[in-house]
């Protein structure tokens, strides 16, 4: 199995952050290098051959379950209807893409499509699909899947949000026989071999006669390596691996994609799953709470090394978190008082007393395009309630004597905040105390996940809380462009619109250098900064995991790109090492310690 091309970006409130790929690897917007891939010619190259994937251990084992935390239960498993990085794993194990890619280069690899071809004038992508690809039902996939596909992201009915973007970019694609398709781009952009190839590809013959924004939890002819299994609402969702994929036999599909079984498990709290994990009721817990890593991994069972801490430190693009302010909705429309809200935050109070100055302060939205030969010149803002206040004084807003809160044309200032998890409710109190402080009140407006991504698709909020997940190769248009704004379920959630930052984007897009394109996203990063469409919090560089100490995996741990996700694709049940946790624990006996710190460039061999 390969690295499925997926163009995604997804909210840690929306996730936006989780993972996923054709085998839930590598979920980030990627791309190859102009040079390789735009002669007239077919593709792949004659001397490019199936090997196995340079990560995955010649050692493992296919067989057994591995059970994680999945979120709170989703309201579809459907990515194209409901743009979160959960749904966005899930569906990438079961369905694939035209093209796939390799897991260290990035270099575009044969999919559902065994070759492809690129015009000179860089607008005509036609693909051969392989014979050989079928569906779950027997019947092969065709040309004809791939344009229904197409057509039921574009339909205006459906409500597949940001991935009409990418499509609309591209005439509607010919179908030349049954098994070629050929997409003719409506203008040069760099990423329309990726648009064409990335998209994952849906049965015409299955799903042709159901309502598409009805198609939410049965996807009962499948094409990729998994297939769904036993699913209990708000409880539990089961991945079964398919002895019957057909394309197991591939070098590049062994030894990964070997859990006979995935089983997600949902809870409506994080601190909820983690009790779960500690009974061994969950196998693997990526840690996003520091105090959970600080002052909850002692006793018995990480002393004996029953249970795993590790630190993973690889090239995970580093997206960014904060409170999305909708500018569609007064106040936050006005830039003076954005300005201020972000005044009123105590990011180093919180990062100080409730995460253990564990995490860095974010002070862009592209933060892995600075480094000391490109370093950031946005300004760090701290807490300074005197520029907070003169900004809201000058936006008009003044105090009420009697009330003491601010009122600007006889209204009060006051918003809510929709949230969806009680683990935000701690870092709300101090902002709420500090803006009560200022005179502003701050509502809590909590919802289950469904509930609260319905909100959002219609931007139906004043502020809430987002994360979004990055990839090595940026795209802004989905986020910052200012006529996806207006786009229902897209991702620019706070309505930003900037005429500069439009005109930007429009530049970067028939430039092929990624370096030339990362300049722009540097210019672009500055302009949105000085908006303040979110009030920035914090990040960390690295992935914190604690699993039970019963699994295989490749001496990386993790994939190259990659977050914990990669887990469920690379390791697998190690039969005597699940034996020895076995007896470890009725014996309550220790078992041999692993490292604390893993480092992908150091352990990663090569061939």
């Amino acid at each position: 199995m390969k690295i499925a091309i997926k163009q995604f970006i997804v909210i840690v409130s929306f996730v936006f952050i989780a993972a996923g790929g054709s085998w839930g690897i590598d979920v980030f917007p990627k791309e190859t290098c102009p040079e390789e891939i735009w002669p007239e010619e077919t593709w792949p190259k004659k001397t490019w051959k199936d090997r196995p994937d340079p990560i995955a251990d010649k050692n493992a084992e296919i067989g057994g379950e591995i059970s994680v935390f999945g979120g709170q239960y989703p309201k579809s498993l459907n990515y194209y209807l409901d743009n979160n990085s959960f749904s966005a794993e899930v569906f990438g194990a079961l369905f694939e893409s035209l093209l796939t890619m390799n897991p260290l280069t990035m270099a575009y690899e044969p999919g559902l499509a065994d070759k492809w071809s690129i015009s000179d004038d860089k607008k005509t992508f036609t693909f051969h699909i392989n014979p050989k690809a079928r569906w779950s039902d027997g019947t092969p996939v065709t040309a004809e899947d791939v344009k229904w596909t197409y057509d039921v992201i574009l339909d205006p009915k459906n409500m597949t949000g940001p991935h009409k973007i990418s499509m609309e970019r591209f005439a509607p694609p010919k179908v030349v026989d049954t098994y070629t398709i050929r997409f003719s781009a409506r203008e040069i952009h760099w990423k329309n071999l990726l648009a064409a190839s990335g998209f994952q590809i849906l049965s015409k013959r299955a799903y042709e006669k159901i309502d598409f924004n009805t198609i939410n939890f049965e996807f009962p002819v499948v094409s990729g390596p998994y297939k769904l299994g036993r699913i209990e609402e708000g409880v539990l969702l089961k991945l079964n691996r398919r002895a019957d994929w057909w394309h197991i036999d591939a070098k590049s599909s062994k030894n990964k994609g070997n859990f006979k079984t995935i089983t997600y498990k949902f809870f409506a709290e994080r601190t909820n799953a983690y009790e779960s994990f500690k009974k061994g009721i969950i196998d693997l817990f990526p840690v996003y709470t520091s105090r959970i890593w600080i002052n909850e991994t002692s006793g018995d069972a990480f002393l004996k090394n029953h249970i795993i801490k590790q630190k993973i430190h690889n090239h995970k693009p580093i997206g960014f978190q904060g409170f999305a302010m909708n500018m569609r909705k007064p106040p936050f429309g006005d830039i003076l008082v954005r300005k201020a809200m972000a005044y009123l935050l105590n990011r180093d109070k919180m990062n100080q007393t409730l995460m253990y100055s564990q995490y860095f302060l974010h002070r862009s939205y592209f933060e892995d395009l600075y480094s000391d030969a490109n370093p950031c010149p946005n300004p760090l803002i701290a807490l300074n309630k005197k520029k907070a206040r003169a900004l809201l004084a000058q936006a008009g807003w003044v105090v009420n004597p009697g009330t003491g809160f601010l009122e600007k044309n006889g209204k009060k200032f006051s918003f809510k905040f929709l949230t969806r998890a009680a683990s935000s409710e701690k870092f709300l109190s101090i902002y709420a105390e500090d803006l009560k402080d200022a005179g502003i009140e701050m509502i809590i407006d909590k919802k289950d996940w469904a509930s609260w991504a319905r909100d959002m698709e219609e931007f139906n909020y004043q502020m809430t809380w987002a994360a979004w997940g990055s990839g090595v190769f940026k795209d802004p248009e989905s986020m910052w462009l200012s006529s996806e704004a207006d786009r229902k379920s897209g991702n620019n959630i706070t309505g930003f619109k900037n005429k500069t930052v439009d005109q930007l984007i429009e530049k970067q897009k028939t430039i092929f250098d990624m370096q030339k394109r990362n300049d722009i996203y540097r210019e672009i990063d500055q302009l949105i900064y000085q908006e303040y469409p979110y009030v920035l919090l914090w990040n960390i560089d690295y992935t914190r995991l604690l699993y039970w100490n019963k699994f295989g995996m490749p001496a990386t741990v993790l994939s190259k790109h990659s977050d914990e996700s990669s887990a469920l694709w690379y390791w697998w049940i190690d039969e005597d090492s699940a034996a020895a946790l076995d007896d470890a624990v009725q014996m309550k006996a220790p078992l041999p310690p692993q490292p604390a710190s893993v480092r992908f460039d150091e352990e990663f061999l090569g061939d």
